[in-house]
């Protein structure tokens, strides 16, 4: 018998063997694309550790020299200072794999670092922006009080004005050396961008024309580091 291809049943047919063809591949493809896919995000997130500890500009092998020689152990503690996991050197399976909602939860990452025997701090931030969630790492001295580097990410922000919270490394560079707290009162984050900058050891110039862009990075910067508060104060 003569198959014929102007039916409904054999279009039916070959329209389902199709799509079940097509999703075996794009299923093949995916498992098989998934640990690439993993070890990249995974080195992304080394390289903005390490930005935030003032080290840029190196290649993908020198991110991960960098990493699991600076960073002592990838804690997870609470917002009790209660430590819940102790991390290892170079870790990747601790803090290293907590998120935003994670962070949310009341699970913080604290990477403890060690740079030219220098202890060193770095805790992630999360937030919003002018168009979409912003994000970053905060490396702070071992006096608890200090700002040893940052690095600030989003994920829309406007080329050439709110991403240039990301973009501009030069404006990251003004963190350095700021203080968290002003005036001695350690019960709230001071440290802010501002379009005018009036207390130069806890403020830092916004970007021009990014305002709500830079409003977004001071709440981040108070409310994330307001969960590390125990954990500052604790000299």
């Amino acid at each position: 018998m003569k198959l014929n291809t102007n039916s409904n049943t054999y279009i039916l047919a070959y329209a389902s063997l199709l799509v079940i063809a097509v999703a075996f591949v794009l299923a093949y493809f995916s498992q098989t694309l998934k640990p690439i896919q993993d070890k990249n995000v995974a080195l992304d997130k080394k390289k903005q550790i390490i930005a935030a500890l003032n080290i840029r500009d190196v290649n993908d092998n020198q991110v991960e020299e960098y990493y699991n020689k600076l960073v002592e152990a990838d804690e997870i503690i609470n917002e009790k200072n209660e430590v819940l996991s102790a991390g290892k050197p170079g870790g990747e399976n601790d803090g290293f794999k907590l998120n935003g909602g994670d962070f949310k939860a009341g699970k913080l990452a604290l990477f403890v670092c060690n740079v030219d025997g220098q202890k060193k701090y770095v805790m992630p931030v999360y937030g919003m922006g002018l168009w979409g969630g912003i994000s970053g790492y905060i490396a702070i001295n071992a006096d608890k009080e200090t700002i040893y580097g940052v690095y600030f990410n989003h994920e829309g922000e406007t080329a050439g004005l709110g991403a240039e919270i990301k973009d501009n490394q030069k404006w990251q560079q003004q963190f350095c050396g700021k203080h968290l707290f002003a005036d001695g009162n350690q019960d709230a984050v001071a440290l802010s961008v501002c379009k005018k900058v009036d207390n130069p050891a806890t403020q830092v110039d916004g970007v021009s024309g990014a305002t709500l862009t830079c409003d977004g990075v001071t709440r981040m910067i108070h409310e994330g580091l307001g969960k590390y508060l125990v954990f500052l104060k604790d000299k």
